[in-house]
Order: C-alpha cells, then structure tokens, then sequence
C-alpha cells in the first residue's frame, strides 16, 4: 500500500477489482499538463515560505518538467493501482527525487489539487471554444459581400414570411455565437478563482501563501472560502450549460442547411468532402457531416442533466462521486471543439443555389406585409389593414396570381387609398427594399451590420 497516497492507515492491498472500479487515469490523463503547472506554482511557493528549499524547488520543477515530457511522448505506463494522473505523477516524482519529492505536497490535499487542475482546465477550454466561435463568426461574415444580391424567403412555422438579404441570415448566426461567446467569458470571471492551497476543506496551518499561487497561476484571486473550495463544481456546469446552447444553436444550423440542401428546397450546395455517398443508390449526396453535428449536440445537451443529477443530493464538502464530474465535461467539450472546427470550412464553401432560390421568390406572397404596412402609412389602421391584405391574399390564391399581379383597379376595390406607389412595395425585391428599421433584413441595415460585425471580428 506504500504507493497509495492513504496508504498509511490500510494493512492490506486493494482488491483488484475495487482499483478497477475506482481508477480514472483512464479518462484525467490528460489533465497531466494542468498537474504539473499547479504542481510548480506549488513549490515556488513552499520556497518563498522557507517550506522547502531553493535547491528542492529548482529539483522539483525540473523533475516534474521530465515528467511531463515522458507522458507527452506516451512512455509513462499508466496503472489503475495509482487511480489517477496526479497519484502517476507524484510516484514518478519520488521515484526520481525521493524525499524531496516527497514535500512538494505539503499545504495541499488531492482536493485542491485536482479542483486546481480542472479549473486551469475550463479556463484553457473556454479560451479554445470562444476562438472557434470567432472563427466561425468570421466564415458567416466573409461571405456577406459575395452573397449581398441575393434575397432569401424568411420563415416563420416553416412557412414563408417575409423576405430578407443572405447575410442577414448569415448575421443572424452571428449573433447567436456572440451571445455564446459573452456568456463563456462571463463564465470564465466564475472559474478564475484559485482553489490551491484550500488543502483537504478547512485549508491548512502551515504558512502558504494562497496569494502567490493564484498569481503565478493566471488567476485573478485565490477562492475565499475553503471548504466552498472542495465541493465547488458550479463553474464546471455553467461550462457545460453555455456549451449546451452553442449545441443548440449548432444543431438549428445544421437543421436548416440540411432542408435547404434537400431537393425540395433547393437552396444550398454543400462542398462535396462535407458529404458522403449511399452504399446502394449511386446518385445520392448526403449532408452526414451536418447531421452528424445535429446528433452529436444531443451528447452535449445531455451533459447537463447528468451534471446536475451528479451533484444534487451531495453533502458539504468532497465526496468521491464528484470523480465522474470529468467524464461528462470532458465529452462535452470535445464534441462541441469537434463541431466548431469543421464549420468554417463549411460555411465558406457551400453555395446559394441563385437560380433555384429566384425561381420561386414570388411564391408565399413575401410582400403581404410591405403592403399591409404601406396602407398603414396611407392612415390605415393595422388591423384593418392585415383583413384587406388577407382578402387580397385570399383573391390572389383563386386566381393564382402574385399581389403584384392585381390591376390598380382590383387593389383598389379592396382600399380606395391605394394609389399607383403601392408598386413600389409589391413584388418580393420590393418588399425587402421597403424594410429599413433597425436591425431589419433590408439592404441598408445589413449593410450596416455587416460593417459592424467587421469592426468587431477585427479588434
């Protein structure tokens, strides 16, 4: 049992079983790096307090430097009987320096340890994430100019709307990442906090210096409250949830480009190395990287719940169930990173389908609204004037005509009040022309936004 950090108070050996059971090497190996930072802050520190040596300092950082190359090029063996990647590198420690490796663990508990190695962690992990995010912002952004001529049909139900320019589109999604962005930044002021030298939950009477550590970490002050410290995994699950609505949003793009892909829409080419083929039907083109993406989020949205379940029922302070709190963290991110990577990619070599999109702009009449505004303008009341539209509408459909299609003389049967300048709003190029509120799908709004969101992406 001398290889066991408590193995002191045991006589006997751990049933093999049990050390199968209760590793996770298997999964935190890979917190190795964010082990053997913390673990150097650590005995800068224990030097400056005169809990340690100089010589023993420079001794540790160097040993704990060859260690960690060792694990990099895959030549540390790792064994469940050492649980996990902090116990592996602390024998390797000892093995190398003997008692001196024996002290770098003085004023800190495993607790600490691994709650410092995690938060190191998330806070790398949402730096990581948000450049994705602004990477694909960028993809969305990059193709405003080239896709600035072509109207799309906006939905509401699935059901055509009103009309909009591409990017306004495109933008949309920005927006959405953004909101992503800022709450993962936001998240981040909540993980900064260090929780070194907490120790096991009610700190430590030896001379630390929290303070130091913190600072030589990068975090911004140390957490105040030590046993908070030991059972504190809320960071961890706002992490997951901000990654659960990028998820979402990822899935709702992955969603609509699959229909716009489909031949009964029409309105998007894909890159042919983001599809696949069918084993059987030679002429199919499958979009299995966006409904890849959409399956995937599943995974991420469900790390929530099983992050909140984990923690629930969970008395003050560390319990060993908060072990498992890695292995859904972990695939959360991995798989929204993964998802994140491929849609720049994506984004910049699909295609609008220009011909096709033209095509049956004029169906769903998009410019009901522009008209119903524009009897507004006249004096109408809106109400009156959404029941004259609708009857329009409504002729318009037993005729099988556009609105734009109606004579002044049958539009004017409906409202005496329109006058010749209702051309200027029927017709979807049009109704689109017409929308010039803030924030609006019309030309001059988005061109707004789309200098916006340069200016933005670029400081």
């Amino acid at each position: 049992m001398a290889a066991k950090a408590w193995g002191g108070r045991f006589s006997g050996e751990s049933d093999a079983q049990v050390e199968m059971f209760t590793e996770s090497i298997s999964f935190d190996a890979r917190l190795a790096p964010y082990d053997v930072q913390g673990s150097q802050a650590h005995a800068t520190m224990l030097a400056e307090v005169g809990l340690i040596s100089n010589e023993e300092r420079d001794q540790i950082c160097g040993a704990l430097d060859e260690i960690l190359g060792e694990i990099e090029r895959g030549e540390m063996p790792f064994s469940a009987s050492l649980e996990d990647i902090h116990m592996h590198i602390e024998r390797a420690l000892i093995d190398r320096l003997g008692d001196v490796g024996r002290k770098l663990h003085t004023g800190r508990s495993r607790n600490d340890q691994v709650a410092t190695d995690m938060k190191l962690f998330v806070r790398e992990a949402i730096d990581r994430i948000d450049g994705l995010l602004a990477d694909v912002q960028r993809a969305f952004v990059e193709r405003c100019e080239g896709d600035q001529d072509v109207i799309l049909p906006g939905y509401t139900h699935l059901q055509r709307a009103m009309p909009v320019l591409a990017p306004h589109y495109w933008l949309a999604y920005c927006e959405k990442f953004q909101r992503d962005r800022e709450r993962l930044a936001d998240g981040r002021k909540r993980v900064n906090l260090s929780p070194l030298g907490a120790a096991a939950l009610a700190g430590s009477s030896l001379p630390i210096d929290r303070h130091q550590t913190a600072e030589l970490l990068g975090f911004s002050e140390p957490a105040a409250n030590s046993l908070d410290v030991s059972s504190d995994r809320d960071y961890q699950i706002e992490f997951v949830q901000n990654l659960s609505l990028i998820a979402v949003h990822l899935s709702g793009l992955a969603e609509e480009w699959i229909l716009w892909f489909s031949t009964e829409f029409g309105f998007l080419s894909l890159p042919e190395s983001y599809t696949t083929g069918s084993s059987i039907m030679p002429q199919k083109r499958n979009p299995d990287v966006l409904e890849l993406i959409r399956g995937k989020t599943a995974r991420v949205i469900a790390a929530v719940p099983q992050m909140l379940v984990l923690l629930k029922g969970l008395p003050m302070a560390y319990n060993r169930d908060l072990q498992e709190d890695k292995i859904a963290l972990f695939d959360a991110y991995d798989t929204i990173a993964a998802c994140l990577e491929l849609m720049p990619g994506m984004i910049s070599g699909a295609a609008l389908n220009r011909d096709a999109i033209a095509a049956r702009l004029e169906e769903g009449f998009l410019d009901a609204t522009a008209l119903m505004e524009y009897l507004i303008k006249k004096g109408v009341p809106m109400r009156t004037g959404h029941e004259t539209v609708g009857k329009l509408v409504a002729e318009c459909e037993n005729r099988g005509c556009t609105l734009s299609d109606l004579s002044l003389e049958q539009l004017q049967s409906a409202c005496d009040l329109i006058d010749e300048d209702v051309r200027k709003v029927l017709g979807t190029k049009n109704a689109m022309a017409a929308l010039v509120s803030y924030g609006s799908g019309g030309k001059e709004p988005v061109t707004e936004q789309i200098g916006r969101w340069r200016e933005r992406l670029d400081s």
